[in-house]
């Protein structure tokens, strides 16, 4: 590994694990910085449900230094978000552009109550970083992705819980392209590799064609924006 345990190997850290690239690469981050790193995903009603069968797979394939450091899987369930919410993740529509210009994949508040239930579970277990894939450089103009919204969470989680969380965002600055490169920094190709072959990102839900970049339909926007990253990434080489 190019990248080690630094001066946070002795705090532990909860990270935002969707089964996806993003954060699949955010578990890789944590795990060269943190002691113990416990991981957090949520059922609510998404269409692309099997993301989340993927994460058991990918936890188990990551090295043995690292699975040292690994520690429990949570799962909660946000039903009461894939209710509310009328999108492309949570119905069976085509994905299109919003009036406001936002694309239809997003959900109201997802983010927001993401690192609101992670900040409680992370209360619990007694850890203080928590990380998470938010990324405003490739974030489809997701208003809950940008950083200054997470800063301002932040903020209200520890006023409202009195601890000193940390939210980290290693994706925030990074595009898609980038992402590989740094997945390749933390885990070699190995690394690169799994996330290809044992993550989901496609938004349709489909697992069947194994492409170079990873499982998925090509033609939704996830698909499109990974293998985009995943040629740009090849490309620097």
């Amino acid at each position: 590994m190019s990248e080690t345990a630094s001066s946070g190997a002795a705090e532990g850290a909860l990270v935002l694990f969707s089964g996806g690239q993003d954060s699949a690469t955010c578990l890789a981050w944590a795990l060269a910085r943190f002691g113990h790193v416990e991981t957090l995903g949520f059922d609510y009603g998404q269409r692309h449900r099997i993301e989340l069968e993927c994460r058991a797979e990918f936890r188990a394939a990551l090295p043995a230094d690292w699975q040292q450091r690994l520690g429990p899987d949570h799962t909660l369930r946000l039903d009461a978000l894939g209710q509310l919410s009328d999108t492309a993740l949570t119905r069976e529509t085509e994905i299109t552009l919003q009036a406001d210009g936002l694309p239809n994949t997003f959900v109201p508040g997802r983010n927001l109550l993401f690192l609101t239930f992670a900040a409680a579970l992370a209360y619990r277990r007694g850890l203080r970083h928590i990380v998470g894939g938010m990324c405003e450089t490739d974030f489809s103009g997701y208003p809950d992705c940008r950083d200054d919204t997470i800063k301002a969470l932040q903020v209200a989680l520890n006023l409202g819980m009195e601890r000193r969380f940390v939210l980290h965002t290693p994706l925030m600055w990074l595009d898609k392209a980038e992402t590989w490169e740094l997945a390749e920094r933390l885990g070699g190709p190995k690394l690169v590799c799994d996330i290809v072959e044992k993550t989901h990102t496609c938004y349709r839900g489909e697992r069947g064609t194994l492409h170079p970049w990873g499982h998925g339909c090509a033609a939704c926007p996830a698909c499109e924006l990974r293998a985009r990253g995943w040629a740009g990434y090849q490309s620097r080489r």
